[in-house]
């Protein structure tokens, strides 16, 4: 199927690994610009120039930026004045606790998980609007409709993020721009290594067996693929996903229990 979004501009937060880059990598097998971002430039430098080899008919950038500060945001802004395409990510919190969460944690939190997306989708959306495309795919957790007590505080400002989406999406639907979540669960990631290395030393597992645990908390009895994930998101970027918006779509191998 072709999607429909050849020669779009992208920009992928926090893309230099992870479900950032797998999104990155989809939409450049569609015929989209990418710009990836990260604060380490050693490794954006290897990753764009691994991407420009894998699609030379496509132009490939970095920025090197940190979302969680404004002049990070702003850097990103000038050598970026308009997008056609924002996959929003960022890391998570630390798990932890109810006794963890003082306001520092929560003011940390937000400026992670919440305030950067706000921000870009403020200064991209009126272009979007006046040229009648627009896509914004924010990375979240399947923790927003599944909170876990040791992630509070990364469900909480995602969960923000998908309430403002939600609301700003019907304003915009018009102008065919559109907002939507994706929602992943045991994606086969950097992320989870380090959540798997935390559940090793916390319960004294070799690496087979605490691997083995997680997958078996997973209905598919897998983890899932990058591959995977990033072609879910390149399907919400394109011309034919233009009436879905303001929705959440859940990568778990349907292991939700809930009906809605």
């Amino acid at each position: 199927m072709d999607l429909g979004i050849r020669g779009k501009i992208a920009f992928i937060c926090a893309s230099s690994q992870g479900l950032g880059l797998a999104c990155a990598k989809a939409l450049a097998a569609e015929g989209v610009n990418i710009t990836i971002n990260g604060r380490d430039v050693s490794k954006l430098t290897e990753v764009t120039r691994t991407l420009a080899v894998k699609f030379p008919d496509i132009n490939v950038n970095f920025i090197v930026a940190d979302l969680t500060r404004e002049e990070g945001r702003a850097a990103i802004l000038t050598a970026l004045p308009h997008v056609d395409i924002l996959i929003t990510n960022n890391a998570g919190p630390q798990p932890g606790a109810l006794q963890d969460w003082h306001e520092m944690a929560l003011r940390i939190a937000m400026e992670a998980n919440f305030i950067p997306a706000v921000q870009l989708i403020r200064a991209w959306i009126p272009g979007m609007q006046s040229r009648g495309f627009g896509r914004i795919v924010n990375i979240t957790s399947a923790m927003v409709k599944s909170p876990h007590y040791m992630m509070g505080l990364s469900t909480s400002a995602r969960t923000a993020l998908t309430a403002i989406c939600k609301a700003i999406s019907r304003d915009v639907a018009k102008d065919n721009v559109t907002l939507n979540n994706l929602l992943p669960e045991r994606i086969d990631t950097p992320r989870q290594e380090f959540m798997l290395q935390r559940l090793i030393k916390n319960e004294n597992l070799d690496r087979d067996e605490a691997r083995r645990r997680n997958e078996q908390s997973i209905a598919a009895g897998r983890y899932g693929s990058p591959e995977e994930f990033g072609a879910a998101c390149a399907f919400l970027c394109s011309r034919q996903a233009s009436f879905i918006s303001g929705q959440i779509l859940q990568l778990d191998g349907g292991s939700y229990d809930g009906l809605i």
